[in-house]
């Protein structure tokens, strides 16, 4: 399988016109392994809501996009398939945690 975490990472970058050092201040992801899947999950989450903190950082308007996709099944399923996506990287970093022993 070709690998993602390259591609997602430089994407990332790329997209927040973000160097990875003006990022250190903030490191709240010092590393994509963790010891189980449910851990991968949460960091999956937190990835997604820091590039969005990131992106919109005006709390009003993050409020009222909250206020439109509490409504709207098509705006929550589509922020699930960013934390997919999130997933699939951190799945891959951990070699999908089969050979951890956190798969036994």
């Amino acid at each position: 399988m070709k690998s993602l975490l390259a591609p997602a990472l430089l994407s990332s970058v790329l997209l927040l016109g973000i160097s990875p050092v003006a990022q250190a201040a903030d490191d709240y992801m010092p590393s994509l392994i963790t010891e189980t899947p449910l851990e991968g999950r949460q960091l999956a989450i937190t990835i997604v809501r820091k590039t969005i903190g990131t992106i919109q950082q005006d709390g009003d308007v993050k409020k009222a996009v909250r206020e439109k996709y509490a409504d709207d099944p098509e705006l929550l399923m589509q922020a699930a398939g960013l934390v997919t996506q999130e997933f699939r990287v951190i799945a891959e970093a951990n070699n999908y945690w089969r050979d951890s022993d956190a798969a036994k």
